[in-house]
């Protein structure tokens, strides 16, 4: 004789409290793995593109380099004075070493004058006045010739 639907109700298990409170901590450790994972996943992967840190920048046409003994070039999406020396072409880091100001070229005086704490540096980037001990970092090394635009690495630390 078949049961009737009251009695094959009461003949199926119940969950207890235990185990739903177990069932409940696995599924929350399982989202939170499964939330850490994607964002160590998207994390790592790399997103350079031109223009952002670390991507390559183009800085502008090799034409367009300023002429041996004129003022520097300023290029202020980059940070960078770009300057034509003796030495050749000088890619200058626009931040002071003394203290991380942003400093200009003074065309009255020929140098590079901090705003700041008055530091200044020749056109080579040298120091020429102290507070500042260091010379202004140059990064020519990462500036590349590529279908005849100027193009730099990576942007400077």
């Amino acid at each position: 004789m078949p049961a009737s639907p009251q009695e094959a109700a009461s003949d199926k298990k119940q969950v207890t409290r235990r185990e739903f409170l177990n069932i409940a901590w696995l599924a929350s450790l399982g989202f939170l793995t499964l939330n850490l994972g994607g964002v160590t996943y998207l994390f790592s992967m790399p997103r350079f593109k031109e223009g952002e840190f670390g991507g390559l920048f183009t800085i502008g046409n090799v034409s367009d380099l300023p002429a041996p003994g004129s003022a520097p070039e300023n290029y202020p999406k980059v940070k960078l004075w770009l300057s034509n020396t003796d030495q050749g072409v000088m890619a200058l880091y626009k931040v002071c070493t003394h203290l991380g100001c942003l400093y200009n070229w003074n065309t009255q005086e020929g140098k590079f004058i901090c705003p700041c704490h008055g530091s200044q540096y020749d056109i080579d980037g040298k120091v020429i006045k102290r507070p500042s001990r260091k010379d202004l970092p140059d990064y020519s090394d990462m500036v590349e010739e590529e279908d005849g635009k100027l193009k730099l690495k990576r942007l400077p630390d």
